[in-house]
């Protein structure tokens, strides 16, 4: 789409513009360093996905706005061992016969947020509860290590 054709001509509409025309797999030959749509849509993603981090002495909570979506489409999952990647994406409602938009304000797409993990969370005990758009994950803390003892050696007389 040529925004010039609409009459949009400054440089925050040539800039979309090409963001729009990146190739899915990024591999851009004009400009192989440009971001690939992937990479801008799961940045917005991100951006636009409320999160709480709470700590406590067992475990770590995260709290994760996600309007309007059922259970079963969140994904929760854990990544290169230590990343905590939560998403789903939120499809826009079909337009009944007779019925169209006036306003449109609700968030509709992808909702992604990804957190690194401390070294003690057990990546074992991970739990995921949604309640009235609200996403609670659990990840339990690894206990603390045993301190090590000294070790006492026997002198040997000779």
């Amino acid at each position: 789409m040529d925004f010039r054709i609409m009459g949009f001509d400054s440089p925050l509409f040539h800039t979309l513009h090409h963001m729009m025309d990146l190739h899915e797999d990024g591999d851009n030959k004009n400009n192989p360093n440009a971001a690939s749509r992937t990479y801008v849509r799961d940045a917005k993603a991100m951006a636009a996905t409320p999160a709480d981090i709470k700590e406590d002495s067992k475990s770590y909570v995260f709290v994760v706005d996600m309007p309007g979506l059922k259970p079963g489409d969140i994904k929760v999952q854990v990544e290169e061992e230590n990343v905590l990647l939560i998403s789903g994406e939120r499809m826009r409602e079909e337009e009944k016969e007779g019925a169209k938009y006036i306003r449109m304000e609700r968030r509709v797409g992808k909702l992604m947020r990804k957190f690194v993990l401390p070294e003690n969370a057990n990546r074992d005990c991970i739990t995921a509860v949604c309640k009235d758009g609200v996403l609670t994950v659990t990840v339990e803390k690894l206990p603390p290590p045993e301190p090590k003892k000294p070790k006492t050696i026997e002198v040997e007389i000779c």
